[in-house]
């Protein structure tokens, strides 16, 4: 029997645990106001580093957002997404209540890149310091990229369809695409995002053999892609879980469709060859822009994902050139991540949530920290544009060589 309509996949809730803003109205005012909370590394143990700058999160209480029995099961990375699932049912209105008599009906997809680094280096420490009989059953898991996905489906009771993605930065966009894919393909509900804790010295020294990561000491310079001074980019820490459903599902029940994941595209063109990713994100954005049935002069605006790097940059403002040039139109970009960090297969999620309220509210936040801008793009800088996005465009890259475009289209169009 056929379905009596086509199922779209719509976002019906966000929730954030970011760096400019502990919760979804906290974020999006610092957002749109184009602040920028960038500031040194204050993280112990941190302190004698090469990385000086990073977009920390100092007013997240875990124990007061998660039980005792999962803080003490998981990493910092996963303490930010079991807060920001909370965050995002309620936001959707979907209670325990609402859940428990079909626990098969949600899924939970995530994507990671750095794990629990800080609960797999305090193991360690206790290994090495005072031996084995010091190291906990958890060690096993908690560090693992696929922890987030596993907790939030057992601390809740989800049963449905479950998945991890990895592939890097670009991951956080591939993830939100399974979950539209699943509830296109019939499941009602998936939780679907990205958090990460990069920040703990373990992790830190990870990243040191990142060329694209800046060392500048600056705050207001350390990360400023598509300029002269671009210098690679900062981390940070933090993220955003959605609810994604079906549209008719949810009107039905009288939810809020926030916006509906109308495209998505995936390419890759190897790690450190940032001129390849010029055709790569541009073959990728078309490949949205196929599936999401939209012309290219319908995009309202661009959530770049600026990478900070020279080539990186220059290869983003041609493959976008490539896409809209070719329609004699220059549009808007934005990417507020330059003022809280790039954090890694979280940074796409949160531009995701920063697009969505951008529809929502009529406006184009700015981007950060950027003023003299080496490209020709139009990129929205000092104070946010007061215009109505209908539709937008999020782009996404890792540093192994991952591409990924998503189109979003207003929740009443």
């Amino acid at each position: 029997m056929s379905e009596p309509y086509p199922r779209r996949a719509a976002v019906t809730g966000i929730g954030v645990v970011a760096p400019n803003g502990n919760g979804t109205e906290a974020f999006w005012k610092s957002t749109e106001a184009g602040l920028s909370v960038l500031d040194r590394v204050t993280r112990e143990g941190c302190e004698h580093l090469p990385l000086r700058v990073a977009g920390e999160i100092r007013d997240f209480d875990a124990a007061t957002a998660v039980e005792e029995r999962y803080l003490v099961q998981t990493d910092r990375f996963t303490h930010f997404a079991l807060a920001a699932a909370d965050r995002a049912l309620d936001d959707a209105g979907l209670g325990r209540a609402d859940t428990d008599d079909a626990p098969f009906s949600v899924g939970v997809v995530t994507a990671a890149g750095s794990g629990g680094g800080e609960f797999g280096q305090r193991e360690l420490q206790q290994l090495w310091g005072k031996g084995s009989r010091f190291v906990g059953p958890y060690q096993s898991i908690a560090w693992f990229y696929a922890a987030s996905t596993g907790q939030i489906s057992i601390r809740r009771g989800f049963k449905g369809p479950c998945g991890v993605v990895a592939s890097d930065e670009a991951g956080g966009l591939d993830a939100l695409a399974h979950a539209a894919r699943a509830v296109r393909r019939g499941t009602d509900v998936v939780v679907a995002g990205s958090t990460e804790a990069p920040l703990a010295p373990y992790s830190v020294v990870c990243q040191l053999g990142y060329p694209e990561l800046s060392t500048e000491e600056d705050p207001t310079r350390a990360y400023r892609p598509f300029t002269s001074a671009a210098c690679g980019f900062v981390p940070a820490e933090g993220g955003a879980m959605l609810v994604v459903e079906d549209e008719g599902s949810a009107r039905e029940r009288g939810a809020e469709v926030r916006a509906k994941i109308a495209g998505h595209a995936a390419t890759f063109t190897g790690a450190g060859r940032w001129e390849r990713s010029r055709d790569g994100l541009a073959h990728a954005i078309r490949g949205a822009l196929a599936e999401a049935r939209c012309a290219p002069e319908e995009i309202d605006v661009v959530f770049a994902d600026a990478l900070g790097v020279p080539e990186a940059d220059r290869a983003e403002a041609l493959a976008i050139a490539d896409v809209f040039g070719a329609h004699g139109r220059r549009v808007p970009v934005t990417a507020p991540k330059t003022g809280i960090g790039r954090g890694y297969g979280a940074a796409p999620v949160l531009d995701v949530a920063a697009a969505v309220l951008a529809m929502r509210y009529g406006v184009i936040p700015p981007t950060p920290n950027v003023f003299d801008v080496c490209h020709d793009l139009d990129l929205v800088t000092g104070a946010a544009r007061a215009v109505e996005p209908r539709t937008a465009l999020v782009l996404s890259r890792g540093l192994m060589g991952s591409n990924s475009a998503l189109v979003l289209r207003h929740g009443a169009t």
